[in-house]
């Protein structure tokens, strides 16, 4: 379907105008003032995937180039840009941001103990 997006030189509003086919007249009226004195501008392409396509991207290795499953920061980096590709939540018990926040202090923790000359782990 055709969009096709009109600028009004009265209001400076934007219209959008769709249609079921390329030789169906639009009227360039603005739909806010009811002005005549508008000016067609480029509309943003929308592309919508299918899952299918959205599972093939993320299946490809390349995105994996950054990712160390040992580090918990790569590991949460990792999951919300699996959450956004995907449009999906993850649910109130995975909390991207507060597994970030996590990765952090750990690692920070990590740092102090190294410095401090060993952790208990060591023994």
């Amino acid at each position: 379907m055709p969009i096709y997006e009109y600028r009004c030189r009265e209001c400076g509003k934007k219209s959008e105008f769709i249609t079921f086919r390329i030789s169906e007249t639009v009227t360039e009226t603005c739909k806010h003032c009811g002005s005549n004195r508008t000016e067609r501008i480029p509309s943003r392409v929308r592309v919508r995937l299918s899952e299918e396509t959205r599972l093939e991207r993320l299946a490809d290795p390349s995105r994996f180039g950054g990712l160390d499953e040992n580090d918990p920061k790569s590991m949460a980096r990792f999951m919300k840009t699996m959450t956004q590709e995907m449009g999906d939540e993850l649910g109130e018990d995975m909390d991207v941001d507060a597994m970030m926040e996590e990765a952090m202090e750990e690692e920070a923790k990590g740092e102090s103990d190294k410095l401090a000359g060993g952790s208990s782990d060591d023994l």
